[in-house]
């Protein structure tokens, strides 16, 4: 459930409707050619007038890419491009995140009405983004309960309304794959972070590579093509990159089991499990559910000690 204090401040903000033949509407909607006719929000209607990027992953996302997402948010903010997400769970919450904590704007466009705080575990960025300069937007009934169609719908709003969409991390077939796909069709500019080849959820992302899409290998691709396509460089110095050491940056290529991590290194299991449990408790890997370990998000960034 959202909590008291976020359920009360966004229950009392004023709200918007803007119609298709209306001047605010934005342009870039008008791409869908009938399928948005209306939008209603909370927020600012000038945070829809861009620029924006459009950051997308899976719900379910590895700690590979919610790292990736945050810093693709990051990267936006530093760049002056409000980021637009879905606020769900995962890859969309770290984007919209990562934006407000650097100081940029996020638009949020949920898969119910506008009004309700869905998920409720999103409620700190739905309110954030509102009193930080961005908005929350549905093309959905006021009160609208979310379903399957209404994300499906929603993707489509996500895909049209930034001049880029950027996938961090999607399966194949999946709602974020859906969402680059209709950005394709529509002319947009589609990025893409590659993955793991064993990693199912880096299977839509590497497939959108192969297809033409701009690949993302780092910050620093991420800045290139945003000064490229957008004109916006990024108004800070990225941190140098740090060392990780071999547990690390063979865990980065592909989570492990433990017994795999034993051999890769050459040490016993005794050993392997003890080494596993100081990296744990630094904050450096985590147990997967299906029983490997991965680098945690922190890890990932550079963001420990």
């Amino acid at each position: 459930m959202p909590s008291s204090r976020h359920a009360r401040l966004f229950s009392s903000l004023p709200r918007w409707e803007l119609s298709l033949g209306d001047e605010a509407f934005p342009a870039p909607l008008r791409d869908l050619e009938g399928r948005v006719s209306t939008i209603r929000g909370i927020g600012s209607t000038q945070a829809l007038e861009g620029p924006c990027i459009s950051i997308v992953g899976s719900r379910k996302a590895t700690p590979y890419g919610l790292a990736c997402a945050r810093m693709a948010g990051r990267v936006a903010a530093e760049c002056g491009i409000t980021v637009v997400s879905g606020g769900a769970v995962g890859c969309d919450y770290e984007a919209s995140r990562a934006a407000l904590d650097a100081g940029g704007k996020t638009v949020i466009i949920p898969g119910c009405g506008a009004d309700l705080l869905y998920p409720s575990s999103s409620d700190d960025i739905f309110c954030d983004a509102v009193e930080r300069g961005g908005a929350v937007v549905s093309i959905e009934r006021w009160g609208a309960p979310p379903t399957r169609w209404t994300f499906v719908r929603r993707n489509d709003v996500i895909a049209a309304l930034s001049r880029s969409v950027l996938v961090c991390e999607a399966g194949r077939p999946s709602g974020t794959f859906g969402t680059a796909t209709t950005a394709a069709e529509l002319g947009r500019c589609v990025y893409a972070v590659p993955g793991s080849i064993f990693s199912p959820l880096s299977r839509g992302a590497n497939w959108l590579i192969e297809s033409g899409a701009s690949v993302v290998a780092d910050a620093e691709a991420l800045e290139s093509l945003v000064s490229l396509d957008y004109g916006r460089p990024r108004l800070v110095s990225p941190a140098p990159p740090q060392q990780r050491g071999t547990l690390l940056d063979a865990l980065v290529a592909s989570p492990m089991p433990p017994d795999d991590i034993a051999a890769l290194l050459g040490l016993d299991m005794p050993t392997t499990l003890v080494t596993l449990a100081e990296h744990e408790a630094a904050g450096l890997v985590e147990r997967l559910r299906d029983g490997r370990f991965a680098p945690t998000k922190a890890a990932l960034l550079g963001q420990n000690g």
